[in-house]
């Protein structure tokens, strides 16, 4: 019985590990995640040869051995022929190792090389700044009013290199969308860049990954990859000043955040709001996640985040706003509207 329950719980574990496409493991989107993948099944199957192997001299061996347990093991006879013939299995094999652990090592190193980035003389440039606990994206622009400032959502067009420039506000961070490239680390007061291209329309999770505080497993990003129109049409609009105000609750609204502590840390252009400390929030109504997508943009979502953020990301820098319902309503209605 108790096999049997073992095994379930091994399938279920094994399973646990598909249930996305947050792996570069058969969803790979972009050519450095491509070589990666391949490099880690060419040493994945080396080591199950190299186990079943093992495992089948180790069965073959007890096999042979007749000795019970509780009698004493025969002394070895010599047996010349049979030495010579364990010296040149042992030297074959010892031969295949070492030549499997340079092969091994030659390949790493040559993958290492091909995900180092890419050449482009008209790459798309996004410069990515950590913050305890989110992403700051900002698209540069020679002409100031058009740069673009977001957060935690990432849109690229399919089919043209990217350059990340990546720096740090407070601690470590590390930037890893596992379908696209490997990791790269965010470091306070130094900036590194790296590129990379997506082939695939699609969405990417991504996740900080060196332990950054107390909310590091919830400071993730998406990669929205797009036809270059798309990507486009999004910049165009993402350049935009907010929308006004449509009607008397969406003014009610806009009154609320600037009359309220949301105005001391969050910009959103075309208002009197122009503090750095939070996300901008210009169009944050088209953001699909909120919080670093740790929950979805929906209503009943932002006005809890609104409210009470402490309960959903324990340890956030922003603070709770108890609000009347009347006055949450119209901010969450307002918001909402920032397309």
């Amino acid at each position: 019985m108790k096999l049997p329950r073992a095994a379930a719980y091994a399938t279920l574990l094994l399973l646990a590990g598909c249930q996305s496409n947050h792996s570069m493991l058969w969803s790979a989107a972009s050519k450095q995640a491509s070589d990666i993948e391949w490099l880690y099944w060419f040493i994945f199957w080396i080591c199950l040869v190299v186990f079943v192997l093992v495992i089948a001299f180790f069965a073959g061996g007890l096999a042979k051995s007749n000795v019970d347990e509780e009698e004493m093991a025969p002394v070895m006879e010599s047996n010349e022929p049979g030495d010579r013939r364990a010296k040149v299995g042992v030297s074959i094999a010892l031969g295949i190792t070492v030549v499997t652990l340079f092969v091994v090592l030659a390949l790493s190193i040559v993958t290492g090389k091909t995900t180092e980035g890419l050449t482009s003389k008209n790459p798309i440039t996004i410069e990515v700044t950590g913050h305890q606990w989110w992403w700051e994206l900002r698209y540069p622009n020679p002409q100031a009013d058009l740069t673009v400032l977001s957060a935690n959502e990432i849109h690229i067009p399919v089919g043209k290199p990217i350059v990340v420039l990546t720096a740090s506000r407070d601690v470590i961070h590390s930037f890893w969308a596992p379908n696209i490239d490997g990791k790269r680390d965010l470091l306070p007061g130094y900036q590194s860049a790296f590129t990379f291209q997506i082939d695939k329309p699609g969405i990417y999770h991504g996740q900080c990954a060196e332990f950054c505080g107390e909310q590091h497993a919830h400071m993730g990003f998406e990669i929205v990859a797009q036809t270059m129109d798309e990507f486009q049409a999004w910049l165009n609009q993402q350049r935009k000043p907010s929308v006004q105000p449509q009607d008397v609750k969406e003014v009610h609204g806009r009154d609320v955040f600037l009359t309220h502590s949301c105005v001391l840390c969050h910009t959103i252009r075309g208002t009197d709001a122009g503090s750095r400390v939070g996300p901008d929030l210009t169009h944050v109504g088209s953001r699909r996640l909120l919080a670093a997508t740790a929950i979805s943009n929906a209503p009943g979502s932002l006005a809890g985040w609104i409210t009470d953020p402490q309960r959903i990301k324990p340890g956030v820098l922003m603070p709770a706003n108890p609000l009347a319902p009347a006055d949450l309503d119209a901010l969450v209605t307002y918001l909402r509207s920032l397309q």
